[in-house]
């Protein structure tokens, strides 16, 4: 199928062949009819990444800052791959269209193969033929429905959420500051609710169109002379029920125009982007004016259980979600309630979609909606897409499941370069990402199905998706004979555990867990210094806090950070000493989100050792992230953050610096490949990966019984 896509890095626009979507659980496939460019949101995106690198670095100071820490805690090699990932990536566009559903995925009811729907969702709703879109981002629509109308679902959205949290009744009265897209969008609301609806902006040629179409009961420039005393006349004489700002800019002149024209007690909403840093007086604080967010499309907006899961929240309890606003505002339209034909002044055809987007730039001709237009007669189809002219296979040939940031940064830049390696395809979630990992990587071919890397060309597989994912994934390998190396943790239910053990009995083929740690080359040089003595060890993680909404964090998603993270630590230490953990007890200090995220654990192994793993989220990240203390017959030696090693004996204590952090991830691919090259074994013994999987595990169950001791 053809997606539009641009690079950050260059800000080429190019629509091309990707491989079609993935439906997943709870999602439709729909063929787009229509798709909606916002010249604010998109066209800033497009605009900046045309820009030079010193002009995107203005752009974005906070990126900068994260490029510069991440310089400072993991070297120049690290820093340069993670930057050029997202300027190389292919970065598809668009949030908003209309189309008909031609799959539905499992567990969705809503939705049957030939309904008209409306779509939203950055990642989601894009510009390409075809999209894959949850159930709570997509609503039905009426079969006699316009939908290049019904294609600003999002932006509809997005502006009735602004007019509820105005929360105005009827003959009461609204200014709205900008007539943009979002700016009409809400007045057309407004006004079919019977709000007096004042319409201001910067440019002469919106507040003509405003008033020509019948949007606004009257409509201003912003430099019309006694434009403050205009709108007090039209609200006889008490200014502003309510201000609604749709404008985009850095000035501070909207919130104060607000706050000027605004009734005392009034309601000021933030719907655009713009700062909020008001002047107190005069009329901030003597009004006691109300400062409102508008967050997008509606509640559900960024909330995983929402959008991903399509959990729906009650009705009686929360009555406009971001869906909800979608069908509101979708029945506005199909009643003839607002008209917004008037908003498309430009339609382009899909395959002309980058002179759309060279209009948003140059702004060489007034425009406010640019609809693109779909073939929807042309052929689509589900076959991997070519890559790569080469097509030699050797006798490690490995496809990739899954490509994200880890696994670009660390797993596929490390694979080493062989005659005796083939590499095959790419499978991801989203084919823009396994069109350009496939190209980059110089694998033969992107795929949408898991039986195309699967098949005989391949008999290593390489899987770096979410956590949920990983023990489906890795059993599907194994069954089809393939040897398969996973990103931690292996699994996240213990009955999966058991059916990849099962597995793997019966191929008898390599599975590796990506724990890295082990194989760096300054844990080589400690293991050799404290020997093979029981011994005592303590691993303190400053790990640092990730919010409760972020996916790793949830148990469905993510496994949360002890399924999720801890398991490398326990892995070290197991390392380490040479034996496998025998019994854990675990407590995990009390949090009100209940994310078992700061605690000790105390592991007891087969040869006597013991070790702490100190696993903290509550502590300063200007301290550093690891640091390991280890104490065997006589010998003690301490790791900091992998890049400063001591060890104490007799004498002065023996030191070992990197100029850079080194985790070990290009030495970890390295022997996992080599490994099956020379005779077919994974470098990490499988009874060792289903010990730490199995301890992990432990440790939330010791912490389920109070610290209890557990056998692992």
């Amino acid at each position: 199928m053809q997606q539009l896509t641009q690079k950050l890095g260059s800000g080429d626009m190019v629509i091309q062949e990707v491989p079609y979507p993935q439906l997943g659980k709870g999602m439709v496939i729909v063929k787009n009819h229509y798709s909606i460019i916002s010249a604010g949101t998109e066209g800033s995106t497009v605009v900046a990444a045309r820009k030079s690198l010193i002009g995107k670095a203005k752009e974005r100071p906070q990126q900068v800052k994260q490029v510069v820490d991440t310089l400072r805690k993991q070297g120049p090699v690290q820093t340069y791959r993670a930057v050029m990932k997202k300027l190389d990536a292919y970065s598809p566009l668009g949030y908003s269209c209309a189309g008909e559903v031609i799959e539905v995925g499992e567990g969705v009811t809503e939705f049957e193969v030939g309904d008209k729907v409306a779509c939203a969702g950055a990642g989601y709703a894009n510009h390409a033929e075809i999209v894959s879109v949850p159930v709570n981002l997509c609503v039905k629509l009426d079969n006699n429905i316009n939908l290049r109308d019904a294609a600003y679902n999002t932006l509809g959205a997005i502006s009735m959420q602004g007019v509820r949290q105005a929360d105005l009744r009827l003959g009461e009265s609204c200014v709205i500051i900008g007539l943009g897209l979002l700016g009409q969008l809400a007045a057309l609301i407004l006004k079919a609710s019977g709000v007096t609806v004042i319409g201001v902006d910067v440019s002469q040629e919106a507040v003509n169109q405003a008033v020509k179409n019948n949007v606004v009961d009257l409509g201003l420039t912003r430099n019309a002379a006694g434009a403050e005393e205009q709108i007090l006349n039209a609200t006889n004489g008490y200014g502003a029920d309510a201000v609604i700002i749709a404008a985009a800019t850095s000035s501070l002149d909207p919130i104060n125009f607000a706050g000027a024209i605004a009734r005392k007690k009034g309601k000021v909403v933030v719907l655009g982007a713009v700062p909020t840093g008001f002047d107190r007086d005069p009329f901030w604080y003597r009004k006691e004016l109300e400062l409102k967010m508008a967050c997008s499309y509606g509640p559900g907006r960024y909330d995983l259980n929402y959008e991903e899961k399509g959990i729906d929240y009650p009705l009686p309890y929360v009555r406009w979600t971001e869906k909800r606003n979608m069908e509101a505002f979708q029945n506005l339209i199909a009643t003839n309630r607002i008209d917004i034909g008037y908003l498309t002044t430009h339609q382009f055809e899909f395959d002309n979609a980058k002179a759309a987007f060279d209009l948003v730039v140059s702004r060489t001709e007034p425009f406010t909606g640019i609809a693109l237009k779909y073939n929807t007669q042309r052929a689509i189809s589900k076959e991997k897409i070519s890559t790569s002219d080469n097509d030699k296979l050797g006798k490690v040939n490995i496809s990739f499941i899954g490509a994200g940031s880890y696994a670009q940064g660390n797993l596929l830049p490390n694979i080493p370069e062989s005659s005796e390696i083939g590499r095959v395809g790419v499978l991801t979630n989203t084919g823009t990402t396994s069109k350009r990992v496939a190209e980059k990587f110089k694998f033969q071919f992107c795929a949408t199905n898991e039986e195309d890397v699967l098949d005989d060309k391949t008999n290593t597989v390489f899987v770096a998706t979410r956590h949920d994912s990983h023990g489906p994934f890795v059993l599907k390998s194994l069954q089809a004979n393939k040897n398969v190396f996973v990103e931690k943790p292996i699994c996240l239910l213990e009955s999966e555990l058991e059916q990849i053990i099962e597995a793997q009995s019966k191929s008898n083929k390599a599975v590796m867990v990506g724990f890295n740690r082990r194989f760096s080359p300054i844990t080589a040089k400690l293991k050799k210094a404290v020997g093979n003595h029981p011994m005592t060890m303590i691993y303190r993680i400053n790990a640092g806090a990730i919010p409760k909404e972020t996916w790793i964090q949830d148990p469905e998603i993510g496994g949360g950070r002890i399924l999720g993270e801890v398991c490398h630590f326990i892995d070290y230490l197991t390392y380490l000493n040479g034996s496998l953990p025998i019994k854990i007890s675990a407590a995990a200090l009390p949090d009100a989100n209940q994310l078992n995220d700061t605690l000790n654990i105390l592991i007891q192994f087969e040869n006597g050792s013991s070790g702490v793993v100190g696993y903290y989220a509550n502590g300063s990240k200007s301290m550093t992230k690891e640091y390991v203390e280890v104490f065997s017959a006589g010998m003690s030696a301490t790791l900091n953050d992998f890049k400063e090693l001591k060890i104490y004996g007799k004498g002065k204590p023996k030191k070992d610096k990197l100029l850079n952090q080194n985790k070990g991830q290009k030495e970890m691919v390295n022997a996992f490949v080599n490994g099956l090259l020379s005779n077919g074994e994974a470098p990490i013994p499988f009874e060792e990966i289903v010990a730490v999987t199995k301890a992990s595990f432990k440790v939330l169950e010791s912490i389920r019984r109070g610290g209890e001791q557990v056998e692992v």
